[in-house]
């Protein structure tokens, strides 16, 4: 039993050093974590001055960046304060610009013969002539499906032939952009913001030829719309003067031909250069949403959250103590059970006593005091006082102690 024991022993410690463990978690901080929201798109300029017939710079800034920004990474450009690279938010609603294109490929006429196709044309929209190599955009309505969405903002479309020579390459797109408001859910992790739309409503009874304000009520027509209801406001003014800019952008044409590039703008070159005209319009959607979001003209309400701090705490898994325990009763009970054998069996308690040894391990003879049987530790103690006594060797060449 006392070997078992004595084994167990040497695991006693690795079991001990699991007991305890420092783990960390987040909890709220006292800093405030802060993003940015919109309930009204009223643009002026610095001076403090309405901007009726034209877009101010931001805007602008962000529109070109949405179509020239190599990757789709408007998302990223919000602004918020979060001091702990932690935070999260509830759900919040903001003012927003929404977009959808439609793929209207099917709708091309061609005019083709033995050299190849050269006109391509939509119904009442863009025309190419010639071989291939080009792109004419325009602001016309075609899609049946996306007239039933009130384009607050504009809409155009386009049609693209790269290769020369090959009717089958064309591809006509028409994307429509609007005012709408979205709920998101936001939260930052290691300092990288994510963000999600959950819901998004629009008004098609406000449009771009009434003389007041757009209005989008979302509580009073979509009760689940967002968790902070409200209404929100465009001006007519600022929504005017971004269509007038936005059709007048977006509207040209261009190709390639023997001495290189011809574009009517740096858009339409975007426009044509780009692989996935849905992704490029989204993100222009997004870059003009941030914008509207962060702009000093807009009736901001910074939406307010959590930021979360790590936080060190001392945690105690008392199963790992089971081990230590079960062993610790183990040795309790061996010490129990051999104090009470030895007491039924009248051994002596000598422990480590060397007295012992000599007294009766040794063929040790004393004449002074004379040998007598000795069993107590004290009272050998109490002898080895009196007796002195050196080693000498035997006949036998051995070693033995006897006394001077």
């Amino acid at each position: 039993m006392g070997a078992i024991i004595s084994i167990l022993i040497l695991l006693f410690d690795p079991f001990l050093q699991q007991v305890v463990v420092y783990p960390s978690c987040l909890v709220p901080s006292e800093k405030p974590a802060v993003i940015v929201r919109s309930e009204r798109y009223g643009a002026r300029s610095y001076e403090g001055l309405p901007l009726p017939s034209v877009v101010d710079l931001s805007m602008k800034a962000a529109i070109y960046n949405g179509v020239f920004a190599i990757g789709n990474d408007a998302e990223s450009n919000i602004q918020y304060s979060c001091s702990t690279g932690n935070c999260t938010w509830p759900e919040f609603s903001s003012l927003a610009v929404c977009s959808k294109c439609e793929n209207i490929t099917s709708l091309v006429e061609k005019s083709c013969n033995d050299s190849g196709c050269y006109m391509l044309s939509l119904p009442n929209g863009p025309t190419l002539s010639g071989l291939g190599g080009q792109i004419n955009a325009s602001t016309t309505n075609i899609s049946s499906s996306l007239n039933q969405i009130q384009a607050s903002v504009f809409k155009f479309s386009s049609l693209i032939s790269k290769r020369i020579k090959d009717p089958d390459d064309a591809l006509a797109m028409e994307c429509a952009m609007w005012y709408c408001v979205q709920t998101y859910q936001a939260s930052v992790e290691d300092a990288m913001i994510n963000q999600h739309i959950l819901r998004s409503w629009r008004n098609d009874s406000a449009t771009l030829g009434q003389s007041s304000d757009l209005i989008y009520n979302v509580s009073a027509s979509s009760p689940n719309a967002g968790l902070n209801p409200t209404i929100f406001e465009v001006s007519h003014l600022a929504a005017a003067a971004l269509n007038s800019f936005m059709s007048e952008t977006f509207t040209g044409s261009g190709g390639i031909n023997n001495t290189g590039p011809a574009f009517s703008s740096d858009v339409i070159q975007a426009l044509y250069n780009t692989d996935n005209l849905t992704a490029r319009i989204e993100n222009l959607a997004i870059s003009m949403t941030n914008n509207i979001r962060q702009q000093n003209d807009s009736v901001a309400s910074p939406w307010h959250g959590t930021a979360w701090k790590g936080e060190t705490y001392v945690h105690v898994r008392w199963a790992w103590l089971s081990f230590p325990v079960t062993v610790a009763v183990l040795a309790l009970l061996f010490l129990f059970g051999s104090i009470i054998e030895t007491a039924h069996r009248d051994i002596l308690v000598w422990k480590s006593s060397n007295l012992a040894l000599l007294f009766h391990g040794q063929d040790l003879e004393l004449t002074e005091p004379p040998m007598i049987h000795v069993n107590k530790a004290s009272r050998m103690a109490q002898m080895a006082k009196d007796v002195k006594l050196h080693l000498t060797q035997t006949l036998d060449k051995d070693w033995k102690l006897v006394q001077r």
